[in-house]
């Protein structure tokens, strides 16, 4: 029977998922019409008759319409439709809808219960057809209205179950609603409807890792550990099922801190993990760039940053994608609130500003802030408490390992086309690279490949590049040699140009309690690198000027052979504040902190502490640091041995500072007169003659000097003729104290 496609009558009837007739055109037996729209398209309705459809008439909804692809007033063919009572494929035991808001612009985070909108929908819809892919709308109590659309349906053989035999569901793609069918509701996909409940199906839900992420290709190396911890507290809930996290009463991590010495990867752990997330491009954002001129606009530019989290929060709720924001240099923005001079108070509102974002009265969920800082120490205490920057991970040195990782990641390339030469042993240089930070490790690789290429460059009156260069150009392990040696130096290495400095002249073995300093030296270094150690060992080297401490202690830094040597001497303070010394010398320590093993010089120990004998005078500030630095035990795991130099054993007494060390080692001067025959002896200035002359000379007398100022005598005497050279030696000696001309006791 050919009909015409109109409007459902009323709005009422529009919610029945009913198409509307005229009673007077089918029998009134009939509940379900087969509805050809041509083409072959056939769809199933269940009807509902109404005196204001015309005859020859059926109304649909706009749903209805969309489903089947109807327009008004288009000719249909109608026909009634009957279920088979026997039919296997009839009776629906299990559908499952997919549920969205009708209109999507007015969203709401009202729960919807599933268990009662089961209920509903069987009594709403008793006996209906339903078919895969039918749109309908849908009340539910006063609440917005939904748009459901049929996703599955299951069926069962209602006769089998009547016979006793086993029925199992069975796909259909249409069937009849039956008082005990198995209602089930998912979320569409992008909906921020909020469906709660026991009938609520699986949800659509991307994961959090992007599908085309390699942890083998993110170019991290030395870095595994970190990246694990980091994961598994920031990333671990958040590849769950929000259900399970619901059950656990569970957080997200929304903030991660990384610090560390400069170039040891931070920024790059950073850029991975936002290219490993499944999440909007992030946000990344240096902390000065936050600062701004004008009043307020500050504090603007931190809300700006997170406006489309909160649009996205408000619209979709726990639906809502990642949004990773990124601060490089966080200590810029964040410093301690009132530390920072002025009255403007910027620093502190903007770190307010942050903190209320972050965790504040109105919470963001759908964020992941990534702070990163080479100095933690000067971020507000508040920043990193548990719900804001909670995940604190140290990028700290790279080990042997991990230096070996970076190596073949930034030589992976020359490997690939053949451009390292055999000899070049990646092994070999991650222990040659102590201390090595990956940035300094990327250097070196760049320095050892201009290396390479200069060898290719003929610099006559112009420069030419050789033109079989592309064949010629190897990089072997000399030029990665040659890079160590002149142009990349660790900033957390050895400060061998100053040890070489102070061991300028070497050390002079003039007697027994040398080698004895020299031995009691050593056991200490031993006991600061053994794991058994409490990890701090502190040495004071005292004894009166010029008895050549410095060198002694310059001498067992280098013979320690850690990969951390610095030294702090008052030199490289003159002209500062006691706080900017006190800064320094704790930015040293600070330093070593970071090494595995690490070796601090303090020499002058006196100087430091402006110490004055007339008064006296001293730094207390400088004193109290001091204090506390050579007491505090370094992190687990890291080794530290600190040698100090003083020729005021008996001030540094008078302020305590003995008890903070733990040896004390005394260097004499020259007292016997076998000691300074001897330093004369290998000096090679000296006649044999000369040797017996001086010999007779200081028979029997009292000698006290100290080996620097006894080398600076050898060197006058050095530039005296030789017929002289006697004389003026014990001429000096006996003007200078050294040599008493009254008879040794």
């Amino acid at each position: 029977m050919s009909f015409k496609a109109t409007k459902c009558p009323t709005d009422e009837l529009s919610l029945t998922n009913c198409a509307i007739i005229n009673a007077n055109d089918f029998p009134p037996d009939v509940k379900y019409i087969d509805v050809n729209t041509g083409g072959g398209q056939h769809f199933v309705f269940s009807v509902k008759s109404h005196p204001s459809i015309p005859s020859k008439n059926v109304g649909f909804s706009l749903p209805q319409r969309k489903w089947a692809v109807l327009s008004l007033n288009q000719d249909i063919d109608v026909k009634p439709h009957y279920f088979s009572p026997s039919g296997s494929t009839d009776c629906l035991c299990t559908i499952i809808l997919e549920a969205d808001f009708m209109q999507k612009k007015t969203t709401t985070q009202e729960q919807y219960d599933t268990d009662e909108m089961a209920r509903e929908f069987l009594y709403t819809f008793a006996a209906q057809a339903f078919t895969v892919g039918q749109q309908f709308a849908f009340a539910f109590k006063d609440k917005r209205l939904l748009l459901l659309v049929v996703k599955d349906l299951e069926a069962v053989d209602l006769n089998a179950l009547k016979q006793g035999r086993d029925a199992k569901p069975r796909k259909t793609k249409m069937g009849r609603l039956l008082p005990d069918t198995v209602v089930q509701f998912e979320k569409a996909e992008s909906s921020s409807l909020n469906l709660v409940g026991k009938s609520k199906g699986k949800q659509p839900r991307q994961s959090i890792i992007n599908p085309d992420w390699d942890f083998q290709k993110m170019g991290i190396g030395g870095l595994d550990k970190e990246f694990n911890a980091i994961f598994r507290r920031a990333f671990a809930s958040r590849v769950f099922p929000p259900e399970i996290v619901e059950q656990l009463g569970c957080k997200h991590v929304k903030g991660i801190l990384l610090y560390g010495p400069p170039g040891t990867g931070k920024t790059l752990m950073a850029r991975q993990i936002g290219k490993m997330l499944n999440a909007r491009e992030p946000k990344i954002v240096n902390g000065p760039q936050i600062l701004d001129k004008y009043v307020g606009e500050s504090e603007a530019n931190i809300r700006r940053l997170f406006a489309d989290a909160e649009e996205e929060e408000k619209r979709a709720g726990p639906n809502s994608g990642l949004h990773i924001i990124i601060f490089d240099e966080i200590d810029a923005i964040c410093k301690q609130r009132g530390s920072v001079a002025g009255n403007t108070g910027v620093h502190d509102t903007v770190v307010n500003q942050l903190l209320a974002k972050i965790d504040g009265v109105e919470q963001l969920n759908n964020i992941l802030v990534i702070g990163m800082t080479n100095r933690k120490d000067m971020i507000d205490e508040a920043l990193i408490r548990p719900g804001r920057l909670e995940v604190q991970m140290e990028i700290s040195l790279p080990s042997e390992d991990g230096r070996f990782q970076i190596l073949n990641i930034h030589t992976a390339r020359m490997k690939q086309f053949k451009k390292i030469d055999p000899d070049v042993d990646n092994r070999e240089l991650s222990t040659l690279t102590k201390n090595f930070s990956g940035a300094e490790l990327e250097g070196l690789v760049r320095a050892a490949q201009s290396t390479a290429m200069n060898r290719l460059i003929k610099a006559a009156s112009k420069v030419e590049v050789d033109p079989e260069a592309m064949e010629k150009l190897l990089v072997c392990r000399g030029d990665f040699l040659h890079a160590l040696d002149n142009d990349i130096k660790p900033a957390f290495g050895s400060a061998l140009e100053i040890l070489d400095q102070f061991l300028l002249r070497g050390i002079f073995n003039w007697g027994p309690p040398v080698t004895s300093l020299l031995e009691d030296g050593r056991l200490f270094i031993q006991q600061a690198r053994s794991s058994e150690s409490s990890g701090l060992v502190s040495v004071l080297l005292e004894g009166p000027p010029n008895s050549g401490k410095t060198a002694l202690a310059a001498q067992l830094a280098k013979d320690s052979d850690f990969p951390f040597i610095k030294v702090c001497s008052p030199e490289e303070m003159v002209g500062f504040t006691e706080t900017a010394k006190c800064l320094h010398i704790r930015k040293v320590f600070d330093d070593a902190y970071r090494s595995t093993l690490s070796c601090i010089l303090v020499d002058n120990i006196e100087r430091l502490l402006d110490y004055g004998p007339i008064g006296p005078r001293y730094s207390n500030l400088t004193l109290q640091a001091l204090l506390v630095l050579l007491k505090k035990q370094p992190p687990p795991g890291k080794k530290l041995l600190v040698l100090c130099t003083s020729s005021r054993r008996q001030v540094l007494e008078d302020m305590e500072m003995l008890s903070a060390f733990t040896a004390v080692l005394h260097v004499p001067n020259l007292s016997k007169s076998e000691h300074l025959l001897a330093m004369l002896e290998e000096s090679e200035v000296f006649s044999k003659q000369e040797m017996h002359q001086l010999a007779r000379q200081v028979q029997g007398k009292r000698v006290f000097i100290g080996i620097r100022k006894l080398l600076a005598l050898i060197d006058m005497a050095r530039q005296t003729e030789e017929g002289h050279r006697v004389i003026k030696l014990v001429t000096k000696l006996e003007e200078d104290g050294a040599l008493d001309l009254g008879d040794a006791c």
